[in-house]
């Protein structure tokens, strides 16, 4: 392996997202990551479908493409935490391990000791990053926490969506599960960072993640609007609250977006919209007066940009120096030619479904680029390689562990 974390073993104890979707990173970058799971059924995602993954005569396996969409690269082993072996294994684990990596409810691990200063006592370069919906403190802390829930209370949800008075109007949430995914890249950031401080150091630490948290901050300069303005944003459906025009409008065959982001952009516009007098008009010249006056532009310009197909005007107003792109279905993106010429679609051998299609990591390196060694594993694949090369156990131990349940 020589991925940039090559030298980094993860002790995953997440399951479902945001846990995983940080070891997934981890992952791609080279770090081995064990995978625990719960024995027989596994970590839940696994029966998230369909769609499941298929095998070479078109059945369903048991492999959902939900689990298949953070989970490659790792080991899985199955294991019974809440059995005094199975926790011993955990430890022995966290012994030679850099990261721990848990999303469990706050303190249930310490039940089981397997908390922060336990594990630390064991190995106190341990780096131990716990995800809970809301956080290691305050009233709330032992609440559960759910994606789809942040969205509703970070506020995220107030802001997207159109607006009342319009048809569709109302909250709405993010397409996908857009806390957990941002609480999984804010947790790779804070283990690299604990990663590097320990380099330095010779210290462990505990990161104390929380999907609330994650959700307010990634608000960004809607917080700010609020906290210097003192005004509540709104929904602004699909135009932007700061900017003109900077929305969706409808052609004749689709949808365009267009992304006007200064005054010279809005005159192009204009021009190839066969109105430069528009570009010009006092109302409407400067990016502060076309807020101001948004109620009076924007139906002028709705039926001109209607009047035509939807790729004419990508074309015209790409060649005129106007940020514009179509709204494309899933299956239109994976046809792109750009996205064709980045890679973005990967295939991975596996082993029930002969192989499994997955989205590369976006992060390109020059020195140490990502290599795809393995698919998403099935449940307790690596049972032996975990208990016998890392651990150094015997048949008769293993065999013994599974009889009694602690591995499957």
């Amino acid at each position: 392996m020589s991925g940039s974390l090559s030298h980094i073993r993860v002790l995953d104890l997440s399951r479902v997202l945001a846990g995983p979707w940080c070891s997934q990173h981890l992952a791609d970058l080279g770090a081995e990551v064990i995978k625990v799971e719960r024995t027989i059924t596994g970590d839940e995602t696994r029966g998230w479908g369909p769609p499941f993954l298929k095998d070479a005569d078109g059945n369903d396996t048991a492999e959902a493409a939900y689990y298949s969409s953070c989970n490659r690269g790792k080991k899985s082993i199955t294991l019974d935490i809440s059995s005094a072996e199975g926790q011993d294994i955990v430890r022995k684990l966290a012994a030679i391990s850099d990261v721990v990596l848990e999303n469990y409810k706050v303190d249930q691990l310490k039940k089981y000791g397997l908390g922060y200063d336990d594990l630390k006592a064991i190995n106190p370069k341990l780096i131990y990053c716990s995800i809970t919906g809301f956080g290691q403190t305050g009233h709330w802390r032992h609440r559960p926490g759910y994606d789809f829930i942040m969205q509703g209370l970070s506020g995220l949800m107030s802001i997207t969506g159109e607006r009342d008075d319009l048809p569709g109007g109302g909250p709405q949430k993010v397409g996908v599960a857009v806390t957990d995914l941002m609480t999984g890249m804010y947790s790779t950031i804070a283990i690299l960072a604990a990663l590097t401080h320990r380099d330095r150091t010779g210290i462990g630490q505990h990161i104390d993640m929380a999907l609330l948290d994650v959700s307010i901050a990634m608000l960004a300069n809607m917080n700010m609007n609020y906290l210097t303005s003192g005004q509540v944003p709104k929904r602004w459906g699909n135009a932007h609250p700061n900017v003109i025009p900077y929305q969706v409008f409808a052609c004749s065959d689709g949808h365009l977006i267009v992304g006007v982001g200064n005054d010279s952009q809005f005159r192009k516009f204009c021009d190839a919209l066969g109105q430069p007098a528009l570009g010009i008009d006092s109302r409407f010249a400067t990016n502060s007066n076309r807020i101001r006056n948004r109620a009076e532009l924007i139906p002028l310009l709705e039926p001109l940009v209607k009047a035509r197909r939807r790729d004419a005007w990508v074309t015209v107003l790409e060649a005129a120096g106007v940020p514009c792109g179509p709204i494309n279905n899933i299956d239109q993106v994976f046809e792109n030619p750009q996205v064709k010429a980045r890679g973005i679609r990967i295939d991975i051998p596996h082993p029930l479904a002969g192989s499994v299609p997955q989205v590369a990591n976006p992060m390109r390196f020059s020195a140490t680029p990502i290599e795809y060694h393995t698919a998403p594993p099935t449940l307790g694949q690596h049972n032996d390689y975990v208990l016998r090369e890392l651990l150094g156990m015997g048949t008769d131990e293993i065999e013994r562990l599974r009889q009694t349940h602690v591995v499957d």
